[in-house]
């Protein structure tokens, strides 16, 4: 899993600096490319020599190489990064990550990887609890990074708490499990639908919802991620996506978003329908604004095709069709049926009544329901990681 993939370690001024030799030697033996950063106060734990008799490469510590007079270029690095693992990552740095501050090395490699991040924190027990410490770190989560979270144990200040790095052979094998998923859908081809739909009443108004289409866009890029050729069909609004491999199709009505979904969902191995489209729209839509004149006024609707049951109609059996439901009341009861009667394969419910979960939040809290009634409920997290929840119960439903 391992062979040929670049992992760039940082190192900043932590005690725990002196446990990665043996991750570079984990990881070297596996057959790594192995490149490391450290900040200035990161040699006063462990010296650059040893970490590059270990890793093979000179280790990066400044911008400029006084040796060779050659300059170290921060945006080559980031980019040759298959992972960015900082490790020992101390309150300080974390700060500096989470505010965008880039005044060493380190940090403007940072700012430059496209790759995934992890961090493993390490510091006094206190300064890990501070609110500050824990705001940053929510922050970082937000950006998908993956907090390898510290144990509970002794630590350098003679106390006994949470606040120790993780072992170099459990990061080890975090980083093994990260490639190992990484390709699982390799080949698959996958349909999402994301983002509200607008309903025009007139040229300037019309019927709509506030989904921002956070979470479709977290799964999208969570399938390209892991090898998918994937097809957004996106809904107005403001999110963008990032990942080079998600091809995206902007539609703005109902129909426009059946038409593409039904276009795309005819080769497709997996669809998941995130998108909140409405479920009316006016029967008519007047040529200019309407004025504005009586004191009441009826607009008159007419039910949109269900995109959700029209795909779930053709769906045959090599095809897997996963759909939404957002729900105020009779959560699970409302979702089996909707899962029931519109041929769904897996259904992800979320209530509006949860804290964090819903519209425009970047988190969300599921419960994901199978075909044959079991129900997996996970806690609030960023709608990434819920991305990820998403997909691993997906994958379940492909034979190994």
């Amino acid at each position: 899993m391992l062979q040929g993939k670049n992992i760039l370690l940082g190192i900043t001024g932590g005690i725990a600096a002196y446990k990665i030799p043996l991750l570079i030697r984990l990881l070297k033996k596996a057959g790594a490319n192995v490149q490391v950063v450290m900040t200035p106060a990161a040699k006063d734990f462990v010296t650059p020599l040893t970490l590059s008799t270990l890793s093979g490469n000179p280790v990066h510590t400044g911008f400029f190489n006084a040796e060779t007079g050659e300059w170290n270029s921060h945006v080559d690095l980031g980019l040759w990064a298959d992972l960015l693992l900082i490790a020992p990552v101390t309150a300080n740095t974390l700060a500096k990550m989470a505010n965008g501050i880039a005044d060493n090395y380190l940090l403007t490699v940072y700012l430059s990887a496209r790759c995934a991040v992890m961090l493993a924190p390490a510091m006094d027990l206190d300064m890990y609890k501070h609110p500050a410490t824990r705001e940053n770190i929510a922050k970082l989560q937000l950006r998908g990074h993956r907090i390898i979270a510290p144990g509970t144990g002794e630590l350098a200040s003679g106390l006994c708490g949470e606040g120790r790095m993780e072992e170099p052979s459990v990061m080890f094998d975090i980083i093994k499990d990260h490639f190992g998923k990484e390709k699982r859908f390799d080949g698959k081809k996958v349909l999402i639908s994301a983002g509200p739909t607008y309903e025009a009443i007139d040229p300037v108004r019309f019927i709509g919802n506030h989904s921002s289409g956070k979470m479709g866009v977290a799964i999208a890029e969570a399938f390209a991620m892991q090898g998918a050729e994937v097809r957004l069909v996106l809904g107005p609004g403001s999110v963008s996506v990032s990942h080079p491999a998600v091809a995206v199709f902007p539609v703005t009505t109902a129909e426009e978003m059946l038409d593409q979904c039904r276009f795309h969902f005819q080769d497709a191995d997996i669809a998941v329908m995130s998108a909140a489209v409405a479920d009316y729209k006016p029967k008519s839509v007047a040529v200019n604004k309407i004025k504005k004149q009586a004191d009441s006024w009826s607009l008159e609707l007419e039910r949109t095709t269900d995109i959700l049951k029209t795909l779930g109609q053709s769906k045959h059996d090599r095809q897997v069709l996963v759909g939404f439901a957002l729900e105020t009341e009779n959560g699970p009861e409302n979702a089996m049926e909707k899962l029931r009667t519109k041929n769904l394969d897996l259904i992800v419910l979320n209530n509006l009544n949860d804290p964090g979960a819903g519209f425009r939040h970047d988190t969300n809290k599921v419960t994901i329901i199978t075909r044959n009634g079991i129900s997996t409920s996970y806690s609030l997290k960023t709608k990434k990681e819920t991305a990820e929840d998403i997909l691993d119960a997906i994958e379940k439903l492909f034979p190994k």
